[in-house]
């Protein structure tokens, strides 16, 4: 992982509700991001580093009010971290170059990985000039 940056750099650069979500593991509420029915060709890259996380064409409706992606961009974009909070426990998941807060990841996604990446839109940035390669 990139070296940790402190929260004032992180402030400086993110709104108080991206910094909520990327820097303090916040959640937005559902049906209410940027990116949860958008369906355009090109990359999610994470909002505090640009580093690529996902694909479009991992992208999939879950439902669940949230943009959810089938598989990472590439192998070891994300990082999990055990996650035991609101008496439940999870699998977070976070940007493995600088940690910021995606969302968490389920095992109960619908295709072949079965994997279900749900990741708040505050976390990510869309690059639709950019194809997967």
């Amino acid at each position: 992982m990139a070296k940790e940056k402190d929260d004032n750099y992180w402030r400086e650069r993110l709104t108080p509700e991206e910094f909520h979500v990327c820097r303090e593991g916040g959640t937005e509420r559902p049906f209410t991001g940027e990116y949860w029915d958008t369906f355009e060709d090109g990359k999610y890259l994470c909002r505090c580093c640009g580093k690529r996380l996902f694909n479009a064409e991992s992208k999939f409706d879950a439902g669940c009010g949230w943009p959810s992606f089938d598989a990472e961009a590439e192998q070891g974009a994300v990082a999990e971290r055990v996650d035991n909070s609101l008496g439940m426990q999870r699998t977070e998941i976070v940007c493995a170059n600088c940690g910021c807060h995606l969302g968490h990841v389920f095992p109960d996604g619908p295709t072949e990985t079965g994997l279900r990446y749900c990741v708040n839109s505050l976390s990510v940035k869309l690059d639709p000039d950019e194809k997967a390669e």
